[in-house]
């Protein structure tokens, strides 16, 4: 990997701070050229150091009440089988997030829906069907008590 140098460092928390900064505000904060400025954001772009700019949606804001960490155990640890759960999952909407693990779990997944009940149907109709499912784990979030989106850059 590349090293990355102060001001792209720079740039880089205070988009994680603000994703919605004008570029004029950036380069006036780093103390260069907006021009200038434009050029690393595109540069940190093209290389895949921003992967994307997003809104972050508070899910009670749009009913979505319920978050669930749901531990997925497959039966045949195969690469075929493998990606074919992989796919499978990508596939199911309520899926915030999903992981592949090392360790008695091979995946984890984060999972926001409406209610139990909701979660329920997602579970028995979506995820339980999934070929090669063994075992389904669910942890239900009852408070959040840190959630970050920055990555520290040093």
């Amino acid at each position: 990997m590349k090293k990355i140098d102060a001001i792209n460092k720079q740039i880089l928390s205070i988009l994680q701070e603000n994703g919605n900064i004008t570029n004029s505000d950036l380069a006036a904060q780093i103390g260069l050229s907006p021009a200038t400025t434009l050029e690393r954001v595109k540069k940190l772009k093209k290389e895949g150091i921003i992967r994307k700019t997003v809104a972050l949606i508070n899910p009670e804001k749009v009913d979505q009440n319920i978050q669930a960490w749901v531990e997925i155990t497959m039966l045949d640890h195969s690469s075929q089988a493998s990606k074919m759960v992989r796919e499978a999952i990508k596939n199911i909407s309520a899926v915030l997030e999903c992981y592949h693990l090392a360790g008695e779990q091979d995946f984890l997944m984060k999972v926001v829906t409406r209610d139990i009940k909701s979660y329920r149907e997602i579970s028995a109709e979506q995820i339980a069907k999934i070929p090669n499912i063994g075992k389904i784990n669910t942890k239900f979030v009852l408070d959040i008590v840190k959630e970050e989106t920055k990555i520290p850059i040093k």
